[in-house]
C-alpha cells in the first residue's frame, strides 16, 4: 500500500527557515512527481512546489526564490527547503504523489514573532 510520511514542520520567526520531508513507502518511488501543497485556514489548497523524475522543479510565484524542492531516489524522499518564510507561509504542508493519489497527513508551518 502506497503511503507518504512527512516531517520537520514547526514554530519559526519570520524570516527563518525550515526543511520538510515526505518519505514514500510501499511505490515504485523514483519514477514518479511529487508535490507539496499547503493549505491555511479559510484559504484554499494550493500548489506550493513540485518535482518530476528527472529531479526537475516547479514553483509557485510565491515561494519562488525562497523554497527549493529536492528528492533523494536512495531515501524515497523529497525535501521541501524553505528559507526566509514569512507569516504567509503559515499552513499546514502536504505532500502528494499523483500517480498514486496518496497525501501525507500533513505537517503545520506556523510563521510569527
Amino acid at each position: 500500500q502506497a503511503q507518504l510520511m512527512d516531517s520537520g514542520g514547526g514554530l519559526v520567526q519570520p524570516g527563518g527557515s525550515l526543511r520538510l520531508t515526505c518519505t514514500a513507502t510501499g511505490m515504485i518511488f523514483s519514477t514518479k512527481d511529487i508535490a507539496w501543497y499547503r493549505q491555511a485556514p479559510g484559504k484554499e489548497r494550493e500548489l506550493v512546489a513540485s518535482i518530476n523524475s528527472y529531479r526537475n522543479g516547479n514553483y509557485a510565484d510565491a515561494v519562488k526564490g525562497r523554497f527549493t524542492i529536492s528528492r533523494d531516489n536512495a531515501k524515497s524522499s523529497v525535501f521541501l527547503e524553505m528559507n526566509n518564510l514569512k507569516p504567509a507561509d503559515t499552513a499546514v504542508y502536504y505532500c502528494y504523489a499523483p500517480a498514486y493519489r496518496v497525501r501525507s497527513q500533513g505537517t503545520q508551518v506556523t510563521v510569527s514573532s
